[in-house]
């Protein structure tokens, strides 16, 4: 289904630039501002909408709900996943051994071994 709107989606945008492209502007009829008759128009020059503005209304209506539909359709959850195939690693039958510790750091020179290393004291700030 979402092929199909992406598809759909497509179509309406590539419709929808041809059909703004193709009307006239408000100033290309001068006679219009001066009473005469617009020769688009079927109610004069200020009434009635023209066949080429209904027709982006109706592609701007299109366009927007599938938009709308396509924005919520990518943010539901997906069902399927490249890794749902990927079985889980089987589980072993005992309990995994204690991994050996890691060995303490070494001697600092001139300190036994047994002595953890001393930090060095923080410094006062002198008033």
């Amino acid at each position: 289904m979402t092929i199909f709107l992406t598809i759909l989606h497509v179509m309406v945008s590539l419709f929808l630039i041809a059909v703004v492209l193709l009307q006239s502007g408000k100033g290309a009829e001068m006679g219009a501002s001066f009473g005469s008759s617009g020769s688009q128009s079927v109610f004069g020059a200020g009434g009635g909408t023209t066949f080429l503005s209904k027709m982006t209304t109706g592609a701007a209506v299109v366009f927007m709900l599938t938009s709308l539909t396509l924005a919520y359709l990518s943010g539901l959850p997906s069902s399927s996943s490249i890794m749902s195939a990927k079985s889980k690693p089987a589980a072993m039958g005992k309990a995994p051994s204690q991994m050996p510790q890691p060995a303490s750091q070494a001697p600092v020179q001139g300190q036994p071994a047994n002595m953890p290393a001393a930090s060095p004291a923080p410094v006062q700030p002198q008033k």
